[in-house]
């Protein structure tokens, strides 16, 4: 051992060479804990980062509509109410009052980071004897596709819009028996109609959402739903995702609209998600314990074994202090090193599985996530975790009596 080491490193080294089969054992049992927290940290974070990328790359993470319209009672005369019963109106297709100051104000605020206005209500697409109900929106292209990626999702055509051009799903397409190029007639509520030339198919990756859903430049569907110069809907971004329910609602109080987030409008999915980081928490939570409690096995076996060794060595003058580091140091050695083992196998499972789990289509099950920061949290989490696990043995050593442990 090298002189130039402080003598509890050389005494706690020297302990973990001497009882090598101790020491192999506990570090496979380390490396284990620690491989399935990085493997399981790995992929859970893959597949959340997959379920959040379908679900913000299709829609907003904040949408602007007009309030609600309220009915209210007439009244004939002061304090006279006209009507008993009063009944929740129809609500019609209306335009967010004063929507470019609103916007206006949303741009303003440093947690947003895009605004795309839209004109969106129910039409109908005819092509020959076929008739479909289809949900119409209109938007600007360039601010609308940094929210929603449809030129990712174009299959057929291109995502570029004019005005007599219109993006549909593949299952509205294959309804209709329709192609790029094919003209459909749309016709709304209010009793405007317009031929539009499929510029482009889309595929969003849901049966409902391709049969239903279309795109047309902002300016079509103002006229098609009779919105001259309104917008139903403004769609925003924010710099956190998991803070839009927030902002929403300051959005809410402080200006007269209504916000949704995609929190609140994916609540099931949001729970789920939150229930799957609670339950991974729980899993290494339970698996840290494990590895804790193994260092700690080993380390009081260490100490019964080496009585008389600790009882010479505080006869020779060593402080208890210096017992204490002893063993401390050999927690914290056996955590780091089996940390640095058990990564590398979690991140080469994790390689493994990543390669071999695939969709129907092919394509990867998830992103292969592996991040600098989860192996260095590893490694610092399964240090401590030694050094606290070293604890209580090396508190039982350093009150060992000189005399007494060298009789025992």
């Amino acid at each position: 051992m090298k002189n130039w080491l402080p003598i509890e490193w050389t005494i706690g080294l020297r302990f973990l060479t001497e009882g090598i089969m101790q020491t192999v054992f506990i570090l496979t049992g380390i490396a284990m804990g620690v491989g399935v927290i990085v493997f399981m940290s790995a992929m859970l974070a893959g597949l959340q980062a997959n379920f959040i990328k379908r679900v913000l790359t299709s829609q907003a993470h904040i949408q602007i509509i007009p309030p609600d319209e309220v009915a209210r009672p007439l009244r004939r005369a002061a304090g006279v109410v006209e009507g008993a019963i009063v009944q929740r109106p129809s609500q019609r297709i209306l335009s967010i009052d004063q929507w470019q100051t609103v916007r206006t104000a949303m741009k303003a605020r440093p947690d947003v980071v895009t605004v795309s206005p839209t004109a969106s209500g129910s039409a109908l697409a005819i092509r020959g004897d076929a008739a479909r109900s289809i949900t119409l929106t209109g938007m600007e292209p360039d601010l609308y596709f940094q929210i929603v990626r449809i030129p990712d999702y174009i299959v057929a055509g291109t995502s570029k819009l004019e005005s007599d051009d219109i993006l549909v799903g593949t299952e509205l397409a294959k309804d209709l028996g329709a192609t790029v190029g094919d003209k459909l007639n749309l016709s709304t509520a209010s009793g405007a109609t317009r031929v539009l030339t499929i510029r482009g198919i889309f595929d969003l990756g849901n049966k409902g959402a391709n049969s239903r859903n279309t795109f047309v430049a902002l300016r079509t569907a103002q006229s098609l739903l009779r919105l001259i110069g309104g917008v139903t809907t403004l769609d925003v971004t924010v710099t956190d995702i998991y803070a839009a329910e927030t902002i929403a609602q300051d959005i809410s109080a402080t200006l007269p609209v209504q916000a949704d987030s995609w929190i609140k409008t994916n609540a099931q999915f949001f729970t789920a998600v939150r229930a799957q980081q609670s339950s991974n928490t729980l899993i290494r939570s339970f698996v840290g314990l494990s590895v804790a409690f193994g260092i700690a096995a080993v380390l009081i076996v260490s100490v019964i074994q080496r009585s008389k060794d600790i009882g010479i060595l505080r006869a020779m003058g060593t402080r208890r202090a210096q017992v204490l580091g002893v063993f401390l140091i050999q927690g914290g050695v056996l955590g780091f090193i089996g940390s640095l083992i058990g990564s590398s196998l979690g991140a080469g499972a994790l390689v493994l599985w990543h390669s071999a789990a695939r969709q129907a289509d092919g394509t990867e099950l998830f992103p292969l996530l592996l991040e600098p920061s989860l192996f260095i949290a590893a490694a610092a989490v399964a240090t401590v975790t030694g050094v606290a696990a070293g604890m209580a043995p090396a508190l039982r050593a350093a009150r060992l009596d000189p005399v007494e442990a060298i009789r025992g």
